[in-house]
């Protein structure tokens, strides 16, 4: 038998059948063996055991990403959900979790919410002249709620953002049977203080999952990931076309005299947000050597 895992917890994995059964299952021994941690997400074989209501895990079928915080993989959206204030948007938490999506093979979709506080004009245009998509809304009006229903149609899909920038009231708009209290807290999905960390889906009533990832804040980077330091350049989207004209090899365009990248900042092509985010990220990644990752 083949589904999806759609909660994990403890040791247990709730697996959601083709034909619409929730069996608990537990991993094989061997899983553990062989390095292996099923995932909220991922699409998996099982056998039953005893009966038609538990299995066991046999394998993971065709992973094509993983986050590593949240754990939950074959990820087709993340939602990257700012607040107009308390908090204030915050250009490099969006700038890193946009390039987590573009080295993981996600689609990144930038959302500024409160719109009925002030206007996004100046933040949504960076995003949308680096060309992602950017969905301005108010959970208090309304505005914009639509827009993010359409896009989760299909697939796998996260929400992201810090305490109080309104995911909740959000997913509350586009699912009311979730019935989510705002501040980030849900007797329904057992958070609370004292509860592990874990990631859930549910269906969004759109078509597709949406992920409920209780007590994550953010999507963080995977520090042993080396792979992400080296290809950091090419994340940033908007930089290819200058990355690709810089005169400089192994330039690593961050403030060289004659770098194309630098040129297009100060020429008003690339936003000197995007490349602050960009020197950031570098900096903290640039002394990392290969030999240091476990």
């Amino acid at each position: 038998m083949q589904g999806v895992v759609i909660k994990a917890i403890s040791g247990f994995y709730y697996v959601k059948t083709d034909d619409n059964r929730i069996i608990e299952c537990k991993a094989k021994g061997a899983f553990r063996n062989e390095g292996i941690s099923p995932l909220v997400g991922d699409r998996v074989e099982f056998d039953f055991k005893d009966d038609d209501a538990h299995g066991i895990l046999k394998s993971v079928i065709g992973r094509k990403n993983a986050l590593y915080r949240p754990p939950v993989a074959n990820v087709d959206k993340v939602f990257i959900v700012s607040a107009y204030n308390k908090p204030n948007p915050n250009t490099l938490i969006i700038d890193t979790v946009i390039a987590i999506c573009e080295h993981k093979g996600i689609e990144p979709v930038i959302v500024f919410n409160k719109s009925d506080l002030g206007d996004f004009d100046e933040l949504a245009g960076i995003y949308k002249n680096a060309g992602y998509t950017v969905i301005v809304t108010s959970a208090v009006s309304g505005n914009g709620v639509k827009e993010i229903g359409t896009e989760l149609e299909s697939g796998i899909s996260v929400f992201t953002g810090n305490s109080g920038v309104g995911k909740s009231s959000i997913l509350n708009s586009l699912i009311p049977s979730l019935k989510l209290e705002t501040g980030e807290i849900s007797e329904k999905l057992g958070r609370g203080r004292h509860t592990t960390r874990h990631a859930q889906l549910f269906e969004s009533g759109f078509g597709g999952y949406v992920a409920d990832t209780a007590g994550f804040a953010t999507v963080e980077v995977d520090k042993n990931d080396y792979s992400f330091k080296e290809n950091l350049e090419n994340l940033f989207i908007e930089f290819e076309d200058y990355t690709l004209s810089c005169k400089f090899n192994g330039c690593s365009h961050t403030g060289e005299k004659g770098c194309a990248v630098c040129d297009a900042v100060e020429n008003g092509k690339i936003s000197v947000s995007r490349y602050e985010s960009y020197k950031s990220l570098y900096n903290e990644l640039k002394d990392l050597k290969k030999w240091q990752i476990k």
